[in-house]
């Protein structure tokens, strides 16, 4: 059975490649200090029948954006700097790509980013894609990319709730 949990001692990361160094990298040497410092947090998604293994990953974080730099008909909606959600990163093993287990991450960060806004103001969720395969991938759950940065994407609260809505079911 799959389950995502908060990293932990008990999580082999030193095994988890995803083929994205950068990704593999803060796995391995960050990922864990950030969750203890409250940086950020990353969940890991395993098989509960080898629980140590981590088939993928994502992290989240606060962030703070700045309204002029979202499409033009969100700018005059918010205040200049506001506060949001980001996606900081999201890794699947390379022995599990391509069997739909990032979307499974991707409804739980969308959820847990949901979650977060019940409780502190937020304006949305963003992510920066690492490439145009990857801004594809993201505008596929409705992020919409940043007209300066088309590789940073902005996800409003009201379009995650009904992501969220119909991914979660």
């Amino acid at each position: 059975m799959l389950q995502i949990l908060l990293l932990s001692r008990q999580h082999n990361r030193e095994a988890f490649y995803c083929g994205e160094q950068e990704l593999d990298d803060y796995l391995k040497k960050t990922a864990r200090q950030h969750n203890e410092k409250g940086i950020a947090r990353t969940f890991v998604l395993v098989d509960m029948e080898e629980p140590a293994r981590i088939l993928g990953f994502f992290t989240l974080a606060g962030c703070e954006v700045v309204a002029t730099d979202l499409p033009q008909k969100y700018t005059k909606k918010y205040p200049n700097k506001a506060p949001a959600a980001r996606l900081a990163r999201l890794a699947v093993s390379v022995d599990h790509q391509r069997k739909g287990l990032g979307g499974i991450m991707m409804v739980e960060a969308m959820r847990r980013t949901l979650s977060v806004s019940g409780n502190i103001g937020i304006i949305g969720f963003f992510v920066d894609a690492k490439n145009q395969g990857a801004r594809e991938y993201y505008e596929q759950y409705g992020f919409i990319p940043l007209p300066d940065n088309p590789l940073t994407l902005f996800l409003p609260l009201a379009v995650l709730a009904a992501a969220v809505e119909v991914l979660g079911k």
